[in-house]
């Protein structure tokens, strides 16, 4: 066979060949190969919502986040001025029970010092007695000179 005829056929059969590929075989390639593209845009699409969902997501949380530690803040404050207050108003209870004991310990050594003088007028009085007994030689009685005795008392 002659090289002409030989080209001339396998130019023939390379027509039909791509005529059956381009019939049958690039179709079903194509569709495959849109399809596939499809996926990716539409993954794409999917993945590029999530980032933006993502992203308001994040920035919820830290508004939260701000707001959470505001109010903590505010709360550990409000907290703070109570424990202060309580301070104060134990501070207070804590002097007015401290003066009302003192105030009871001078009203308590008062009544003391004064029972004190009363014993130590009625010892006074007994030894004024008995000095003036044994400067007379003769006994006082002490009914009888009770208003002398009285004033002596006084006097001291």
């Amino acid at each position: 066979m002659s090289i002409n005829a030989t080209l001339f056929v396998q130019a023939i059969v390379f027509a039909i060949l791509v005529w059956f590929t381009m019939k049958f075989v690039w179709p079903p390639i194509a569709n495959a190969l849109d399809e596939r593209a499809e996926k990716i845009a539409h993954g794409l699409k999917a993945a590029e919502h999530a980032h933006i969902e993502l992203t308001n997501a994040h920035k919820h949380v830290e508004v939260e986040l701000a707001k959470n530690r505001s109010e903590a803040a505010s709360r550990l404050a409000d907290a703070e001025r109570r424990a202060a207050g309580l301070i104060e108003e134990a501070k207070y209870k804590a002097t007015e029970e401290a003066n009302k004991i003192i105030a009871a310990a001078h009203a308590e050594a008062e009544q003391a010092m004064l029972k004190s003088k009363e014993l130590l007028r009625d010892h006074v009085a007994v030894l004024a007695v008995k000095g003036a007994e044994q400067i007379l030689r003769k006994e006082v009685n002490p009914s009888v000179h009770a208003d002398l005795l009285n004033r002596l008392k006084a006097e001291l």
